[in-house]
């Protein structure tokens, strides 16, 4: 399985646009909170926006924001968005159809592995972008200060 940073990253951008609505967030605005470039950010947000999880507002004061709220946005929907390919990877190059274990090996592990990638999609389905701000403003309100410095880049977390 392959070791993307992309799904986590796109789950604390989200987060940031919901602990800040009724703003329009830039990409240098998520990007230190993220410690991540804002070219990164913004490869994310053009996938988000592709998925329907984002949208753009243009011109002078233009940024990101949630296109739809919060509580509608699962960490599935975020997952299917922002991770390509397999859960579980297969051979780069097909096995050995001559070989009694290479020409039956792929049916049986997808059979095998199927019920994890199920369960782990079902698991995702159940937790919101709204339930992640939710949490992340609680952990920010037991603890230190909610208020960022904004000339760090970071955001709100309530």
């Amino acid at each position: 399985m392959g070791t993307s940073t992309r799904f986590a990253v796109g789950v604390h951008l989200l987060t940031a646009l919901a602990a800040n609505l009724g703003k329009v967030l830039r990409s240098e605005d998520v990007a230190d909170s993220a410690n991540t470039n804002p070219v990164v950010v913004r490869r994310l947000f053009s996938l988000m926006t592709s998925a329907g999880l984002i949208r753009a507002r243009l011109g002078p004061g233009g940024g990101f924001e949630l296109a739809r709220p919060a509580s509608d946005i699962s960490l599935r929907d975020v997952f299917a968005a922002l991770e390509s390919g397999e859960l579980f990877t297969e051979h780069r190059s097909p096995p050995s159809a001559s070989c009694p274990v290479g020409a039956h090996i792929l049916p049986v592990l997808r059979e095998a592995t199927a019920p994890a990638v199920e369960a782990l999609e079902e698991e995702l389905s159940r937790t919101t972008i709204a339930d992640i701000a939710s949490a992340v403003a609680a952990r920010s309100r037991g603890g230190q200060s909610a208020e960022m410095q904004s000339s760090r880049g970071c955001v709100d977390a309530e």
